[in-house]
C-alpha cells in the first residue's frame, strides 16, 4: 500500500526498527530476517520520511514490514 511515514523508531538492539504508517496510524516492525535487510528497509523508510514522499509498504500476515518501494 502507498503511505506516508509518520515516524520512525529504532534502538541499539539488533534488528529492531519500526515505522508508524499514516495509512493505518499503527506501528509496524520491520521483519528481522537479516541485519542488512532491516537496515535497507529502514533506509528507504527514512528517505521517504525525510523527503515527505510516499512509500509502497508490503506487510505480512502479522503486519510486519517485509518490503518497501520508493
Amino acid at each position: 500500500m502507498w503511505t506516508l511515514i509518520n515516524q520512525i523508531f529504532t534502538t541499539h538492539h539488533a534488528q529492531n526498527a519500526w515505522a508508524l504508517l499514516a495509512v493505518d496510524g499503527a506501528w509496524h516492525k520491520i521483519l528481522p530476517n537479516a541485519a542488512d535487510g532491516v537496515t535497507n528497509v529502514h533506509l528507504l523508510l527514512t528517505t521517504a520520511r525525510a523527503n515527505g514522499k510516499q512509500a509502497y509498504v508490503v506487510l505480512d500476515a502479522a503486519k510486519n514490514i517485509t518490503q518497501v518501494y520508493l
